[in-house]
């Protein structure tokens, strides 16, 4: 808890500055080191990203490996979904106090032992704790990768430098399934975490010698961390993402939710009352910094709608098999991957806020396109749609992940960058719920075939999805007088 006589950081001022008047610029370093110092935050970034998609593939194999039940293998996946949500804002502040390089350091140092350990586990309870700690190390490489770009390439390059992390990202979600189904083909389940470890320390070999080594402030060096609010923060998040992720509505869901509401009362009275607060509750404030929270969730939530309902639509209304849909489904993060290094280049030039409004006028068209797509159109008239959204997304994050942390002062950016992952991870885990909980409820209204039942569920979540996005875009053009 933090002392009466901590003195508590500087609120920052209202976000208006240009990005080029907050962000320092990096000391001269040859074109070879930067290289390597940006390879290795997109190692870090596609690792953890590898890690939430690569072991969902891998569950029935786990099941049989230990004669468990699909309830209690789920938590292979859950335990480091659960650790990287609950604490990636508390080490993103941590890295803003004791260093971000050091943190990030010791974030990869997590991720690889506890592949390894995983990828050794005897019984499945081993497993998931080595999960929890790899999402540990995951949460930090997220948030701190993300923080330190301006640390290592100055403002001037920030928006390139942000789309080759969100490629790095969408390559990690789009290899994970493919990738890990070949790894346990050939190799067994093990193979699908002992491949991450060696990654993993030649990402932290990259980062010890090409990172720029800055030390935190004297100011911030001697700051309490706020460890009542981490720990607050943390159970709150998990109660939300427990009630998210309990399939269908019942009892259990209301409990948790019940617990993440109390959690974020307190959490909002410690907050107030603490010396040196892990958020400081001004900083929402900014209306800047606010929109963008909003507007990162709301287009998380509605890729996640791809991927939740994709596979259900194609098999229903096309009949696809596994293998195909999973092609088809592999499109979407492709393009993102695709569009992520020319988003952030158009970014550097054209200006981000302008970015990521022409991205969300695109993530509407999209949207919009599937709530009305006839089904005679076919697999043609699914994939166009599909294309349009992913690479708008891919130009939003750039877009939106830069205009942010330029305007964020250097105190901040660590906890920032952990705010701007925890709402994209809300998105994610809501829209996988809310968007699944629709489709299903729609479906079952539509009294026709197979396919016409697949079609009209896809219609009312994309109708929704489509609804989303306009509040999104009405926030973003509020803000153009703001930018």
């Amino acid at each position: 808890m933090s002392t009466p006589d901590s003195a508590p950081n500087a609120i920052p001022a209202p976000i208006h500055q240009s990005p080029h008047q907050c962000a320092p610029q990096p000391a001269h370093q040859s074109a070879h080191h930067l290289a390597a110092a940006q390879l290795a935050l997109a190692l870090s970034t596609l690792l953890a990203s590898l890690g939430i998609s690569i072991a969902n593939v891998g569950l029935p194999a786990l099941a049989q490996a230990f004669a468990a039940s699909f309830q209690a293998v789920q938590w292979v996946v859950l335990a480091y979904l659960l650790a990287i949500t609950s604490l990636i804002v508390g080490v993103g502040r941590l890295g803003d106090l004791l260093g971000r390089r050091k943190l990030l350091l010791i974030g990869l140092l997590l991720f690889s032992l506890a592949s390894l350990a995983g990828g050794m586990a005897s019984n499945l309870a081993l497993l998931i704790a080595a999960r929890f700690v790899q999402g540990l190390g995951a949460a930090m490489m997220m948030a701190l990768s993300m923080a330190l770009i301006g640390e290592t390439l100055g403002s001037t390059k920030a928006g390139r430098a942000m789309g080759l992390l969100g490629s790095m990202s969408a390559v990690g979600t789009a290899l994970g399934p493919s990738l890990g189904g070949v790894l346990i083909d050939a190799l067994g389940w093990r193979a699908i975490f002992l491949l991450t470890a060696p990654l993993g320390m030649l990402a932290l070999l990259l980062a010890w010698r090409y990172l720029p080594a800055a030390p935190p402030s004297e100011k911030l060096a001697t700051s309490r961390f706020d460890y009542t609010g981490t720990l607050l923060l943390a159970a709150t998040l998990a109660a939300y993402a427990l009630a998210m992720t309990q399939g269908q509505f019942g009892r259990s869901n209301l409990g948790w939710l019940t617990l993440a509401a109390a959690g974020l009362a307190l959490l909002v009275w410690q907050q107030k009352r603490s010396a040196a607060p892990l958020i400081q509750l001004a900083l929402f404030r900014q209306h800047a910094l606010a929109a963008s929270l909003i507007m990162n969730g709301i287009v998380a939530a509605l890729v996640m709608t791809l991927l939740v309902v994709g596979p259900f639509y194609l098999a229903q209304a096309f009949g696809l098999n596994v293998r195909q849909t999973g092609l088809v489904l592999a499109i979407g993060p492709a393009v993102a991957a695709l569009c992520g290094v020319p988003a952030g280049y158009v970014v550097d030039h054209l200006g981000a806020a302008k970015i990521t409004r022409l991205a969300l006028l695109g993530l509407f068209g999209g949207t919009l396109a599937l709530s009305l797509m006839p089904l005679h159109w076919g697999l043609a008239g699914y994939i166009a749609p599909v294309v349009l959204i992913t690479a708008s997304y891919a130009f939003f994050m750039v877009g939106n992940n830069t205009a942010t942390l330029a305007n964020i002062p250097a105190t901040q950016r660590g906890l920032i960058s952990g705010l701007l992952n925890l709402s994209r991870n809300l998105g994610l885990i809501s829209g996988a719920s809310l968007m699944a909980a629709v489709f299903a409820w729609a479906s079952q209204q539509a009294s026709h075939t197979s396919a016409q039942t697949a079609a009209s569920g896809m219609h009312t979540t994309f109708q929704l999805a489509t609804a989303l996005v306009a509040i999104a875009l009405v926030i973003a053009f509020r803000m153009r007088g703001r930018d």
